[in-house]
C-alpha cells in the first residue's frame, strides 16, 4: 500500500475537505479573574455559531455554540461560570469589609469602651485595608451601628447584627479557603479577648460570625478555645 492511502491518510484527506467552523460574536465584555493568567484581565463574552466546512468555506449552519469568555491577554476561552470568581480587587474589597464588619460587631458586644479592645479592633481593620482607620471611628461606627440595629451593648448577637454579618460574609466565604475562613474568625476572638475572657454576648457574635463563615460549631469551640490559651 502507497504511503498515505491507508486509512489515516483517507481520513487526514476528508479532513481537509469537509470540517467545522465557529463563527464567534462578542455579547458583552468586562473584568475577571483569568483561571490561565492569573489575574485581573479584560473579557469578551461570545456567542459561537457553528458552521459545516467544505474546502475551508462555510456552507451549513451546524447550530450554536458558548457563551464563553474569552480573555483579552492569553485568548484562551472558559465557561461563563468563571464569571462567578471575583477579580483581585473586588475580593480585596470584600475581604477588607468582612473584617470590618467582624471588628464592629465583636466591639458592640461590649468591647467598645475597652482601649484595648478598641486597640486590637484597630490593627486589624487597618491590617485588611483600611489604612486610616482610628479608635475614634469605630467607636463613632458602634454607636451608629447600634442605633440602627436597636442594640444594646453587651446583649446577645440580635437579628439586626446578624443580618449585617451575613451580609458582610456571605458573598465572600464561598471564595475562602479554610483557613482564610478560620483567620476571620480568630481576628474576632482577639478583639474579643484584648479586654479579658470572653462575655456570653462576645461568644453569641463569635458563633453567628462563625456560623457566617460556614464553620461548624464544634469548630468554632474548639478555635474560640486556642485563642483564649494563646497569649496575647
Amino acid at each position: 500500500m502507497l504511503p498515505g492511502r491507508g486509512r489515516n491518510g483517507r481520513a487526514a484527506g476528508l479532513a481537509r475537505i469537509l470540517g467545522t467552523r465557529t463563527a464567534w460574536t462578542a455579547a458583552g465584555d468586562g473584568e475577571f479573574f483569568c483561571p490561565g493568567c492569573g489575574g485581573d484581565r479584560n473579557y469578551q463574552r461570545l456567542t459561537g455559531q457553528r458552521r459545516f466546512t467544505l474546502l475551508g468555506v462555510p456552507v451549513l449552519p451546524r447550530g450554536e455554540t458558548g457563551p464563553v469568555v474569552e480573555c483579552a491577554a492569553c485568548r484562551r476561552h472558559f465557561g461563563t461560570d468563571v464569571l462567578d470568581h471575583p477579580t483581585t480587587t473586588r475580593f480585596s474589597a470584600m475581604l477588607r469589609d468582612a473584617v470590618h464588619t467582624v471588628a464592629l460587631a465583636v466591639l458592640a458586644a461590649g468591647g467598645a469602651g475597652s482601649r484595648t479592645a478598641l486597640e486590637s479592633a484597630v490593627l486589624a481593620v487597618r491590617a485588611a485595608g483600611f489604612d486610616d482607620c482610628t479608635e475614634e471611628q469605630l467607636a463613632a461606627l458602634v454607636e451608629a451601628l447600634e442605633a440602627d440595629t436597636g442594640r444594646i451593648t453587651g446583649e446577645p448577637c440580635g437579628a439586626g447584627l446578624a443580618i449585617e454579618l451575613h451580609e458582610a460574609l456571605d458573598p465572600l466565604t464561598p471564595h475562602l479557603a479554610t483557613v482564610g475562613r478560620e483567620s476571620i474568625l480568630l481576628q474576632g476572638a482577639r478583639i474579643a479577648l484584648a479586654d479579658g475572657p470572653y462575655t456570653p454576648a462576645e461568644r453569641d457574635v463569635l458563633a453567628t460570625v462563625g456560623a457566617a463563615l460556614t464553620i461548624c460549631s464544634d469548630d468554632v469551640t474548639r478555635l474560640l478555645a486556642a485563642a483564649a490559651r494563646t497569649p496575647s
